[in-house]
């Protein structure tokens, strides 16, 4: 089970505390009354299903499928619906895998095996928005870059 509390600093901004002991700080954009001090929430979550899957899938490919993995990012990037609540409704990622001697075939099925059954966030966000994602493998050693969708 998971935990957070949101405590008031000042103006519009929160340190969110988690369960866990870890904080982090929210606020929102000028416009609104904001400092922009900290991501926020909307933006938490984007960044939560970027770290989600990359966890997975850093896990995926070191730890079970032995690839010599020297570099992941995540780019997630949204589109959120003009009418309250204005939830996410498309969303892409980008996967930028980096290593040497790379199987591709490896490396897609953890994606997939990510987004699709280990993800919780992804699962969570499947209810409102359209996830589209695509990679990018670069081996550093042969110089060679292989691109392609989840689709």
């Amino acid at each position: 089970m998971g935990e957070a509390k949101a405590t008031w600093t000042s103006g519009k901004q929160f340190v969110i505390h988690s369960g866990t002991g870890h904080a982090i700080v929210t606020d929102a954009q000028p416009m609104v009354g904001g400092e922009d001090s900290g991501m926020s929430p909307m933006e938490m979550i984007l960044g939560g299903l970027a770290g989600c899957t990359g966890i997975d899938v850093v896990y995926l490919l070191t730890d079970k499928m032995r690839q010599n993995l020297t570099g992941l990012r995540v780019e997630v990037d949204g589109q959120r619906a003009e009418d309250l609540p204005k939830v996410y409704t498309d969303i892409e990622v980008v996967y930028h895998v980096r290593g040497s001697d790379l199987d591709t075939k490896k490396v897609v099925r953890a994606l997939r095996m990510s987004e699709e059954k280990l993800c919780s966030v992804s699962a969570m966000l499947r209810h409102t928005a359209t996830i589209r994602s695509r990679y990018v493998i670069e081996d550093v050693h042969g110089g060679e870059t292989i691109e392609g969708t989840l689709d």
